[in-house]
């Protein structure tokens, strides 16, 4: 399920990056969705324009993670992401709020990262501008059990829904089928109970929280996340939701939808009453036990983006409910 908004600002005003970057490590991903084989060559030539120096690696899925953590344990002024959404959410853990600048660029299918820093661009542009008029932007994000992300979790069966509408993004219907009737078969088998902020348990179909870096209804230096809670009361609503998570573009924000709940929250828990808790982390599956904890992080990483005078509308405008 897609989930941002038209507001995206972080939790902080970015403030002007160093005008001379003294290294620059590119890690790129040939085998993402929107990499190829040229890319790494096309990114450093790019870097090279503006005379930054930059080291290039492009290792086999296998390798991804170790040569990841490499890069960043370098200690580069910048790491540079070209891959897929796990990647980039990886690297924006690993970077951290003391680490490297980060810039994660769009190679992956939803890009839901990338997209939130830099909009709905080809990741050439992006480069491009950021290294023109780079500054450096504070992103907060949240923490499930130890798994970061910095756009939006889904927690509950609707997660599944999420996976039957990645697979129709790679044209594979056979399997978005199947997935779609495992979403419906679990609707309200496995539902949740969450508390937000030490408060009373409340039970729900499933719980987003979504980060000030896409949020539609938080100032953009509130520190909080925006906890919606979906509680459809028969499957019929449960269907609509589904719909909603594998059409969001076309059907609008599923935020609007009368068995949502929307409010603000730092902390809390969710328990499935059944089986796990099902989870999508900034577009990636992701396992968790019977019970998850959850938490606000005030700097989650800090990435550089291109220094705009007014807030661009088109940004996130393809990260929709």
């Amino acid at each position: 399920m897609d989930v941002g908004g038209e507001l995206l600002q972080g939790s902080q005003p970015p403030v002007q990056a160093p005008l001379r970057l003294g290294s620059i490590e590119l890690v790129a991903n040939p085998l993402a969705g929107r990499v190829g084989p040229t890319a790494a060559a096309e990114a450093e030539a790019i870097i090279g324009e503006f005379g930054f120096p930059v080291r290039v690696s492009t290792p086999e899925p296998a390798n991804l993670m170790r040569e990841l953590r490499r890069a960043v344990d370098a200690g580069p002024d910048l790491v540079i992401v070209l891959a897929g959404d796990g990647t980039a959410r990886a690297a924006a853990s690993l970077c951290g709020a003391t680490g490297p600048l980060l810039a994660p660029l769009a190679g992956g299918t939803m890009n839901v990262l990338p997209h939130a820093l830099y909009g709905a661009k080809d990741w050439r542009a992006a480069l491009r501008e950021t290294l023109d008029r780079g500054v450096e932007r504070p992103v907060s994000g949240g923490e499930v059990d130890g798994s970061h992300f910095h756009v939006a979790a889904i927690l509950g069966p609707p997660a599944l829904w999420a996976e039957a509408r990645e697979a129709a993004r790679r044209h594979r219907l056979d399997l978005a089928l199947r997935r779609a009737k495992i979403a419906w078969d679990r609707a309200f088998c496995n539902s949740l109970r969450f508390a937000l902020d030490g408060q009373v348990p409340i039970k729900a179909e499933a719980l987003t929280l979504i980060c000030p870096l896409v949020s539609r209804v938080m100032a953009s230096d509130e520190p909080a996340l925006e906890a919606a809670a979906l509680r459809p009361r028969s499957p019929g609503e449960a269907a609509r939701l589904g719909l909603h998570a594998l059409f969001g573009e076309i059907i609008g924000d599923w935020r609007k939808d009368p068995s949502v709940e929307v409010v603000r929250s730092r902390f809390g828990w969710v328990l499935a009453e059944g089986g796990r808790v099902h989870a999508i982390l900034d577009g990636e599956p992701v396992r968790l036990g019977r019970h998850a904890e959850f938490n606000f992080v005030p700097v989650a990483f800090r990435a550089l983006v291109p220094h705009v005078d007014e807030p661009d509308p088109s940004i996130g405008a393809t990260i929709r409910g």
